[in-house]
C-alpha cells in the first residue's frame, strides 16, 4: 500500500524541476516520478517543453512548461520569475530540484520557504573552469542554506561538497536502475538488429560509449586511446551512442572505426551488443551508464571520478578502473579487457548480481521517500507555510508576513 508521508493523512504534492531534459538526469527524473505516481503521491514536474516533458505526462504526472535553458545567463531572471508564478499555481508541500540550473533557479524562486532538496548530478563548480568556478562554488555555499536536504548520488561526490566547504544537510543516496530493462542479452543476435552494426562480424570486438557527447564524458580521451587499442587488437570497433555539443569535433577526430550512432530513446541494445562498455569521464556523481552495463551483463572500463568506485564491486577495481583523462591507462585497460573473453564474462556475471544487490531503482525511490517523509513530518504545516510565502496576484499588493525558514547547524548523512 502507499505510505502516507503528511502527518495530515494527505497525499503530499511532490514538484520535480530539471533542467536538463535528457541523459541521465531525465533518467532520473523519469523512474522517481514513475514510483511516486504508483505510491500514490500527487506529482507535477515542471521542465522545458521536450520528450521528457511527454514522457512524464504520459506517466500520469502534471507537467508544467518552464522557459528555461540548460546553462545559466542573462534570461535567469526571467525564468526565475516565471518559475515562481509556477510554483504559486502549484504550491507544492515539497520542491525537489534536480542538476545545476534547476537547482539555482529554484533555490532563488523558494528561498527556504518550503522543504527544497537539491539533487546536483556532479557538481556546478566541476564543470567549469577558472573564475566561473569560483563563482559557482560562491553560490553553492551560499545556497545550501536553502536547501532542507542535499542529495547526492554518491559519498563521493557528497565528499567533494564538503571539501569544497558546502555546509549542506546531506543525504546520500546511490543511484539505481530498471534491472528489467536493462538485462543480457545474446550479443550476436542484438547485433544482427542494429543497423549501425550491419556489415560488422558477430566475431568482431566491440567497445561501446553511451553518454551525451560533451567535454564531461571524455569521448576525446577515449578516441586519443583508440589507436593504441588497435594496435593491439585490430579488428576492434568502437560505437559512440549520444550525441551533444562535441559531435562533429569527434567525428573529425575519429577514425574510420569509430561508428556514431547518435541519440537513442534505449540505450539497452547497445549494452547487450557490446563485449565491453567504456565510460572515460572527467567528473561524475554516480554515472548511470556503468550501472545499466553491469545489468545487461557486460563489463566496463570507467574512469575514477567521484562515484566510480562506489558503483563497482570491489574487485572491479584492478581491471575497470583507471585515471581520467590518461588515454595510455584507458588503452591498456581496454585492450586487455578486449583480449580476454573469459574475464569479460566472469566481469558480467558478477556486475549484474552487484547492480541487482545494490543498485536496484526501487531501492532508491524508496530512500527518496524516506527523505521526503523526514522532511514532511518534521516541517510543519508546509502548505500553510507555502500560502503565506507564495501570494496569489490578488495579493501580490499585499505585505508579506512569511519569512524564510532558516538552516539550523545540524547536518546529517543518509546512507541506503
Amino acid at each position: 500500500m502507499p505510505t502516507e508521508l503528511s502527518p495530515s493523512g494527505r497525499r503530499p504534492r511532490v514538484l520535480h524541476l530539471t533542467q536538463p531534459v535528457d541523459g541521465g538526469v531525465a533518467r532520473v527524473v523519469t523512474d522517481l516520478v514513475r514510483a511516486q505516481l504508483a505510491d500514490g503521491l500527487h506529482v507535477t514536474a515542471i521542465c522545458p517543453d521536450s520528450a521528457l516533458a511527454g514522457q512524464l505526462r504520459s506517466l500520469g504526472a502534471h507537467v508544467r512548461h518552464w522557459r528555461a535553458t540548460r546553462s545559466p545567463g542573462a534570461s535567469l531572471v526571467r525564468e526565475v520569475r516565471q518559475l515562481a508564478r509556477l510554483l504559486d499555481e502549484v504550491r507544492p508541500d515539497l520542491v525537489h530540484a534536480h542538476s545545476a540550473k534547476a537547482g539555482l533557479a529554484g533555490r532563488l524562486a523558494v528561498r527556504g520557504r518550503i522543504p527544497t532538496v537539491f539533487q546536483p548530478h556532479a557538481w556546478s563548480f566541476e564543470a567549469v573552469g577558472g573564475s566561473t568556478a569560483a563563482l559557482a562554488l560562491r553560490w553553492e555555499r551560499w545556497a545550501a542554506r536553502w536547501a532542507a536536504r542535499v542529495v547526492c548520488v554518491s559519498e563521493a561526490e557528497r565528499a567533494t561538497g564538503v571539501h569544497a566547504g558546502i555546509t549542506g544537510r546531506w543525504a546520500v543516496v546511490p543511484n539505481g536502475i530498471d534491472p528489467e530493462r536493462f538485462r543480457p542479452a545474446p550479443a550476436d543476435t542484438v547485433r544482427a538488429g542494429l543497423a549501425p552494426l550491419a556489415g560488422l562480424s558477430a566475431q568482431a570486438p566491440l567497445a561501446v560509449c553511451v553518454g551525451r557527447l560533451c567535454r564531461q564524458k571524455g569521448q576525446d580521451v577515449l578516441l586519443r586511446a583508440w589507436n593504441a587499442v588497435l594496435r593491439q587488437v585490430p579488428d576492434a570497433r568502437l560505437v559512440l551512442v549520444g550525441d551533444g555539443p562535441d559531435r562533429d569535433r569527434l567525428r573529425a577526430a575519429a577514425p574510420a572505426s569509430v561508428l556514431f550512432a547518435g541519440a537513442v530513446a534505449d540505450a539497452s541494445p547497445w549494452y547487450q551488443a557490446a563485449d565491453l562498455v567504456v565510460l572515460p569521464s572527467r567528473w561524475e556523481g554516480m554515472a548511470l551508464a556503468p550501472l545499466e552495463a553491469m545489468a545487461c551483463g557486460r563489463p566496463v572500463v570507467v574512469t575514477d571520478v567521484d562515484g566510480a568506485r562506489e558503483s563497482l564491486p570491489r574487485s572491479f577495481a584492478a581491471p575497470c578502473l583507471v585515471p581520467p583523462e590518461d588515454p595510455e591507462a584507458l588503452a591498456g585497460a581496454v585492450a586487455a579487457l578486449l583480449l580476454d573473453p573469459p574475464l569479460r564474462t566472469s566481469l558480467g556475471d558478477r556486475g549484474r548480481r552487484h547492480v541487482l544487490s545494490l543498485h536496484d531503482v526501487r531501492h532508491t525511490a524508496r530512500a527518496v521517500t524516506g527523505v521526503y517523509r523526514d522532511l514532511l513530518g518534521t516541517w510543519p504545516a508546509a502548505t500553510a507555510t507555502w500560502a503565506r510565502a507564495f501570494r496569489t496576484a490578488e495579493d501580490a499588493g499585499a505585505q508579506r508576513t512569511s519569512q524564510p525558514v532558516e538552516p539550523s547547524e545540524h547536518r546529517e548523512s543518509i546512507h541506503s
